[in-house]
């Protein structure tokens, strides 16, 4: 009890000009939608919830140099490894909004029910869609953008934390080989992540809700092989909620480090099941949401009153939100491991007619072709400071320790976390203990063991050096 207690707890917030926007991105009938290997179709027969782009706009004051933020859904934008489709995608965004490539922040949802975007897949059945697609995708987040840019208003972005069970840990030991091989799948005897943070940004003029953001980690993989829909998964019944209770205040989600996290029930063709899973993150954000205060109000300690017993009041007290708003993106060389050449790998494709083990040589080849030899390779990293919120993205799949350990960095501010985001994702990004175990994203990543640990190193003195001047 003799540690200092504060006197008034602030939540992390930002104030300064915010503007939101959405665009629809349903791809067309008839487009390459495979992202499974164990899928026997190639094209999607239908929609099951419409995909889209959310852009959220951020300006410190007018005249000041503008952010944006967005998400899209997508497992991923272009191939693995690969700059082209990406920049195909997002440097006429840049470049009309006169965004450096550090201040446009794009993040996947990583559906895995969306097209393939990528156009190393147009010879596929339904891939001539593809290219035509990507521009659609990038039309469709300039619009959204320059709707987002128009609409900033003076605004409070005001942050909260709460909990969701629906991500559980999906490094499961085979039942059947035993501990020399790990599948990926529910394991109910290990923990998972379950932070939920959710931000809530209103109008200055009169505290109405302009938007809200969802950030949490969970592979949207209730979908599979035997899906045949565009959906976004769960993400898409958990916005629809949202905003239904938010008076339809368009919500963005943000896909969090998710390397071992999935739902337990999953790998599924009924629709109904991602949605399901949706409603439940969708009442857990909406649980943190009614719990937050009105914009620009902390908790203060207000004194004692003698009762019963002697009582601590604690009473809403204003306080003045952060206008800071900084960073851009640090460049991170990821230590990578020895890899089979092209050569290699095209050679095994050839002898085989596995149609899962064609997609992993297929996916692998691309990995190694753009990563052009060399011990390390340079990856991007977003580090922005928004108010007393930290937000830091990455193309990778990184475990959600990485997001632990950020936390725990910066324990005094709200710490949003995204994997999939910008472009050129080659593979996961797994915690050193795991090194030389039998397990997918071990052995399908072209990093070492080492690379996790460089990332969260250079996240962590980014995110130092944007608050070194707090006191």
């Amino acid at each position: 009890m003799s540690q200092s207690v504060p006197l008034e707890v602030a939540p992390s917030a930002f104030a300064g000009l915010m503007g939101v926007s959405r665009r629809d991105t349903t791809p067309p009938a008839g487009i390459y939608a495979r992202m499974w290997g164990a899928s026997t179709h190639d094209i999607a027969e239908g929609v099951h919830r419409p995909l889209t782009a959310t852009a959220l706009a951020l300006q410190a004051t007018a005249g000041d140099p503008l952010r944006l933020l967005v998400g899209i859904d997508l497992a991923l934008l272009g191939d693995l490894g690969g700059l082209a489709d990406s920049e195909r995608v997002l440097a006429p965004v840049r470049d009309a909004l006169g965004l450096t490539e550090g201040r446009l922040l794009v993040n996947c949802s990583h559906t895995h029910s969306a097209p393939w975007a990528a156009t190393s897949r147009s010879h596929m059945p339904g891939g001539e869609l593809i290219g035509p697609y990507l521009d659609q995708m990038g039309q469709a987040i300039l619009d959204a953008g320059l709707e987002a840019v128009a609409n900033l208003v003076p605004a409070t972005l005001t942050w909260a934390t709460g909990r969701c069970d629906l991500a559980r840990n999906r490094d499961l030991p085979d039942p059947e080989a035993g501990a020399d091989r790990v599948v990926c799948g529910y394991n109910p005897l290990e923990p998972a992540d379950d932070t939920l943070v959710v931000g809530r940004v209103t109008r200055d003029s009169d505290g109405g809700v302009l938007a809200t953001i969802v950030n949490y980690a969970c592979h949207p993989t209730t979908l599979a092989w035997d899906n045949k829909l565009i959906s976004p998964d769960y993400i898409g019944a958990m916005r629809e909620l949202v905003e239904e209770h938010t008076d339809g205040a368009l919500c963005l989600f943000l896909h969090g480090a998710s390397g071992e996290l999935g739902p337990a029930h999953q790998y599924v063709g009924d629709p109904a099941v991602a949605d399901q899973h949706g409603r439940r993150l969708g009442f857990s954000a909406l649980a943190a949401l009614a719990g937050m205060l009105p914009p620009g109000q902390a908790l203060g300690y207000a004194g004692v009153t003698e009762s019963g017993a002697p009582l601590a009041v604690w009473l809403p007290t204003p306080f003045a939100p952060s206008g800071v708003l900084s960073g851009e993106t640090i460049s991170v060389p990821l230590p990578l491991k020895p890899m089979p050449t092209v050569a290699e790998l095209e050679a095994q494709s050839a002898a085989t007619d596995d149609r899962p083990m064609k997609e992993r040589l297929f996916r692998k080849i691309q990995i190694v072709s753009s990563l052009g030899g060399g011990d390390t390779h340079p990856f991007p990293a977003w580090v922005w400071r928004v108010g007393q919120s930290l937000l830091v993205a990455h193309p990778n799949e990184a475990y959600s320790c990485f997001q632990e350990d950020l936390r725990s960095a910066f324990p005094d501010c709200t710490v949003v976390v995204m994997n999939t985001s910008g472009a050129a994702e080659v593979g996961y990004l797994y915690p050193p203990e795991l090194d030389g175990v039998n397990i997918y994203q071990v052995w399908q990543t072209p990093f070492s063991a080492e690379a996790l640990p460089t990332l969260t190193e250079h996240c962590v003195a980014e995110g130092r050096r944007l608050f070194a001047g707090d006191a």
